[in-house]
């Protein structure tokens, strides 16, 4: 397995209830956004060219996801550079406005997601592993490659692992009751 195909297993094992998939592909998209809003108003201006914390977060997310699959790196920076117009926009609004905005959509994607772990009756990916926050997007952008019908052999060997990680999460959830 490569490593993208691993670090997609690992949050698959808490993503299987498609239900839970589902809420994610509101959800996680609304998160990404805020904080690019969020981020998009604090910045400087370097030769005429303002270059936001938004775009810094971006450009190193973007580095990340190349660095773990090119087609999918590319395919982000691409939602990146549709959403940041947008979220530079919402910046520009006045400090209230602004604030509000970014932490209602927060607010809005975190019910979401919630929604999806209480179908899925597990604990969200980054409560047991941080990764799983910068994964989250990819997991996403995936899911849809793989409903369009594109790159089945990674779906198929991502969810094979991610069953037998959930089998090896279940026994040891089941054991600790157990033993309690």
């Amino acid at each position: 397995m490569t490593k993208l195909e691993t670090l997609l297993s690992q949050y698959a094992a808490y993503h299987l209830d498609h239900k839970n998939i589902l809420t994610h592909f509101v959800g996680i998209p609304l998160i990404v956004f805020s904080i690019i809003c969020l981020t998009a108003r604090a910045g400087v201006m370097i030769s005429g060219l303002e270059i936001t914390l938004a775009l810094v977060i971006m450009a190193l997310s973007i580095l990340y996801y190349l660095s773990l699959d090119r087609i999918f790196g590319f395919i982000m920076l691409l939602v990146f550079a549709l959403m940041y117009p947008l979220a530079h926009s919402i910046a520009q609004w006045g400090w209230v406005a602004w604030l509000s905005a970014s932490i209602g959509i927060f607010v809005v994607g975190w019910v979401f997601q919630f929604m999806g772990h209480f179908y899925e009756k597990k604990k969200p990916a980054f409560m047991d592993d941080v990764i799983g926050l910068a994964i989250g997007p990819l997991f996403v952008l995936a899911e849809m490659v793989f409903m369009l019908g594109f790159r089945k052999d990674m779906e198929h060997r991502m969810l094979q692992e991610a069953h037998q990680q959930r089998a090896l999460m279940d026994a040891k959830a089941a054991h600790s009751v157990s033993a309690s």
